[in-house]
């Protein structure tokens, strides 16, 4: 039973995503909040698998993420946006989020990201991605220290966290390299350790930021 706690300020919102992830039949709603406080509280209260938190609720969506984050380290968060917020997207990814996505997202596409937040695996909206690609292409936001955490890593983890960064799953990324999924599980163990990051997100940014989708 993956447990989901359902975060935004708008109570229409709330009520859609409740509609489409209760046909699920392993999904269970546990609780829901309209502002970040609540959000906390309810991470607290419950033990939750997935929380889907708006950006920008009442509260500060990123400082509820921090706050869950630290008291409620297995608690997978995926961030709502709304499209065209690439900088508060960045924000958000750097404080731990382990994913992304639109408000608009469709019914199916829902659950099927709750799932994989389930399971540990990134949760990247297409769109914005290529948003957030192309904010970081924009003049100014060229990162060196990106390249510089990067450095050390093998051909192969190189090509791992290019394929990570596309938003691919273990599976996804063992195919195109044509490696087992627990190869793959282990290299990417080795790039999180090794660029510092704590999740596949921050990593899938990071492969941003370093130009490897390019």
């Amino acid at each position: 039973m993956i447990r989901v706690l359902i975060a935004d300020d708008e109570a229409l919102m709330r009520a859609g995503i409740r509609l489409i992830l209760e046909n699920a039949d392993e999904v269970r709603i546990v609780a829901e909040a309209q502002d970040a406080h609540e959000a906390v509280e309810a991470c607290r209260a419950h033990p939750v698998d997935v929380a889907l938190l708006d950006i920008r609720m009442p509260g500060d969506g990123i400082a509820a993420l921090a706050e869950i984050t630290r008291h409620s380290p297995r608690t997978r968060v995926v961030m709502l946006t709304a499209f065209g917020e690439e900088p508060t997207v960045a924000s958000a990814l750097r404080a731990g989020a382990h994913g992304y996505l639109l408000k608009d997202t469709g019914p199916r596409d829902l659950i099927d990201a709750v799932r994989r937040a389930a399971a540990g695996e990134p949760v990247l909206a297409p769109q914005v991605t290529r948003q957030l690609i192309e904010f970081r292409a924009r003049p100014g936001h060229g990162s060196d220290t990106a390249a510089r955490r990067i450095a050390d890593l093998t051909p192969t983890e190189l090509d791992v966290l290019r394929l990570l960064g596309t938003g691919l799953s273990n599976a996804g990324i063992a195919a195109q390299l044509h490696l087992s999924p627990g190869t793959i599980k282990a290299h990417i163990s080795n790039i999180l350790t090794r660029t510092d990051c704590t999740n596949r997100v921050q990593a899938a940014v990071l492969a941003q930021e370093a130009g490897l989708l390019d």
